[in-house]
């Protein structure tokens, strides 16, 4: 059943068309998820479809009796309530007995809102988005629309929520750029690109799949279509006239194919490393420990950065990820033990809060302020070339930076972190406000970066495409430690003997890890899905034995050129450190090798 319509409607914002003459229909069965790159008007067309905003032209037509509930992307609270007064605000019941004031109690608790009696100033911008989710889901709703559900939410509340979504019965209209989430949760993508709508019928993993084949087809029909105006572009040549209704067909066609909008082909990214060199002292760390009061975060921790190091940090919300960061980059000072690092250590800090920006400086200016070009694998890259790589092209590099969209400036962002060609990134929810094509930029980016990654993220399937290790912040007998897991997010789930999902569906129930309780049924389905391969690990599986080979070899011939400058101390020292430095690359690199052939066998086993 239809339960609303978008005819036409078209928006701009200043002087820039968001989307124009879009049309979109949605029906009680939907679940759909709504994609493009920052900036393009996503959350303006889901204001319009949930009527808070109204379209320059077109129309929205919803059917009679059918309800909307809007999680926007900012909630706005009324400070003369408190969190709890705001949540249940205006809401129905959505069944007879149902003690709505005590679930949404009971689901901001869990949800890390500690005083839902108090009022809504004591709130950070996460746990605000957070009690806005609450209220939303409490409604009982023919439609459901979500503006980023999942940003500040950890992943453990992700997986939660993706169960919960599942069991409602209302439609769905979402924006998130958790891949996984929109693989479970969506039926339907719609893609807004360049002001137009594309729908496709399934899940992400789908609609990259549709996405190619229309892209293919576009640009086919456009070598068919290119062809045809060469040919009439030579006869318009020849000095073509319109004496005959037959010639001024023939030269209406050659207008219409001259002025035709031509497809543009998804540009890949093919970004050489830019990093600074290492040394063999990288990032020690020994022994810290931090509390906060009465609140321990992590005891006890040490653990040596090595060369090529891919790690992800993951915990519930609160437990101290973020300040393990800054304790590494001496921003707090750890209550215990110490940090050494080695001189040529040149990190690359992404943290969770904006960049503080002048909002009139231009774009290409900021960027311009940290580096007029970097050099690469490829050579020197300019300024401009790296806002274009980052989705800044044309006349946007020149706009200043007050009319980008929040988004955007997440991503300029982090580009003026990489311009500063870092050796060891430290990135805090680099996922948070960055859209999918950002995100696998810095993807694809990291797969070539010669330095060290340590990531804290919600995100699974970044986590899954760029950690090679886990440290996962765990609570056993009293003690808080971070632990350590090989491989990726799902490697991390299935190794770590604990359910982390946490919440069952439709439940406001959630079972944090380390709390004790375990939901058998969820660990058993865990342990049956069949292993694989992640992207990052089967691409190293590839080249391990290759890259292990080179170094025992490089080992072998400084071995030679030692003994044979034996006398020559200077030299002797260089080259006593390269063997020093080559051979903890090594033992690294056959830890990793015996780790993924471990991970093989199982996989042909299954």
């Amino acid at each position: 059943m239809n339960l609303l319509t978008a005819e036409n409607i078209s928006r701009s914002f200043t002087e820039k068309v968001l989307f124009e003459d879009v049309s979109l229909g949605i029906s009680d069965t939907d679940r759909i998820g709504l994609i493009g790159v920052n900036g393009t008007g996503k959350s303006t067309l889901l204001k319009v479809l949930a009527g808070e905003l109204s379209p320059d032209s077109g129309k929205v037509t919803k059917g009679n009796n059918v309800t909307i509930e809007y999680l926007p992307q900012n909630p706005v609270f009324d400070d003369g309530l408190s969190v709890l007064q705001n949540v249940i605000k205006d809401k129905k019941p959505k069944k007879e007995n149902w003690n709505m004031e005590g679930e949404a109690r009971s689901m901001l608790l869990k949800l890390g809102i500690e005083d839902p009696d108090g009022k809504p100033s004591i709130l950070s911008g996460g746990q605000r988005k957070r009690a806005s989710l609450v209220r939303a889901l409490l409604a009982d709703a023919d439609i459901l629309i979500l503006d980023e559900p999942t940003n500040h939410l950890d992943s453990y509340m992700s997986e939660w929520l993706e169960g919960y979504l599942k069991s409602l019965r209302s439609a769905l209209v979402m924006i998130t750029h958790d891949r996984y989430f929109l693989d479970s949760v969506t039926n339907r993508i719609i893609e807004l690109d360049k002001g137009k709508l594309y729908s496709y019928q399934g899940g992400y993993e789908k609609f990259l799949e549709l996405k190619a084949e229309r892209e293919e087809m576009a640009l086919a029909t456009e070598r068919k279509l290119a062809t045809l105006y060469r040919k009439d572009l030579e006869w318009m040549m020849r000095g073509a006239r319109a004496r005959s209704t037959k010639q001024k067909a023939h030269i209406d066609r050659f207008n219409e194919l001259a002025n035709r909008e031509r497809p543009e082909k998804e540009t890949e990214l093919v970004m050489g490393s830019v990093s600074s060199r290492l040394g063999r002292t990288i990032i020690e760390i020994n022994g810290i420990s931090k509390s906060f009061g009465d609140k321990k975060l992590f005891e006890d921790f040490s653990y040596s950065f090595v060369k090529g190091d891919r790690v992800g940090i993951v915990g519930h919300n609160g437990c101290g990820k973020s300040t393990l960061l800054k304790t590494i980059i001496g921003q707090i000072t750890p209550d215990a033990g110490s940090i050494t690092i080695g001189q040529t250590v040149k990190i690359g800090y992404f943290s969770q809060e904006n960049e503080e920006f002048d909002g009139k400086q231009r774009v290409i200016d900021s960027v311009k302020d940290i580096a007029e070009y970097i050099v690469t694998d490829e050579g020197h890259v300019t300024a401009a070339k790296m806002l274009e790589r980052f989705l800044f092209e044309g006349g946007i590099q020149y706009e200043p930076i007050e009319k980008l969209s929040g988004g955007e400036r997440r991503r300029l962002g982090l580009l003026h972190i990489l311009m500063g060609a870092p050796n060891v990134l430290i990135l805090d929810e680099p996922t948070n406000d960055l859209d999918i094509k950002t995100l696998s930029i810095l993807e694809d980016y990291l797969d070539t970066f010669n330095g060290i990654v340590i990531t804290v993220s919600h995100d699974r399937y970044f986590l899954d495409r760029v950690a090679a290790r886990i440290f996962a912040f765990e609570e056993e007998g009293g003690k808080h430690l971070v632990r350590k897991y090989e491989g990726g997010y799902s490697d991390y789930y299935a190794k770590s003997g604990a359910v982390l999902g946490l919440f069952s569906a439709g439940s406001s129930e959630v079972k944090m890890p380390g709390s004790g309780k375990q939901d058998y049924d969820s660990m058993k389905e865990n342990r049956n899905k069949k292993l694989k391969f992640t992207y990052a690990e089967s691409k190293e599986f590839e080249t391990i034995d290759d890259e292990i080979e080179k170094l025992e070899k490089r080992i072998s011939e400084l071995d030679e050129e030692i003994i044979k400058n034996a006398s020559d101390y200077g030299k002797l020292n260089r080259l006593t450190l390269e063997k020093n430095e080559l051979e903890e690359k090594l033992d690294f690199k056959m830890e990793r090798w015996e780790y993924l052939n471990e991970l093989k066998e199982k996989i042909d086993a299954q």
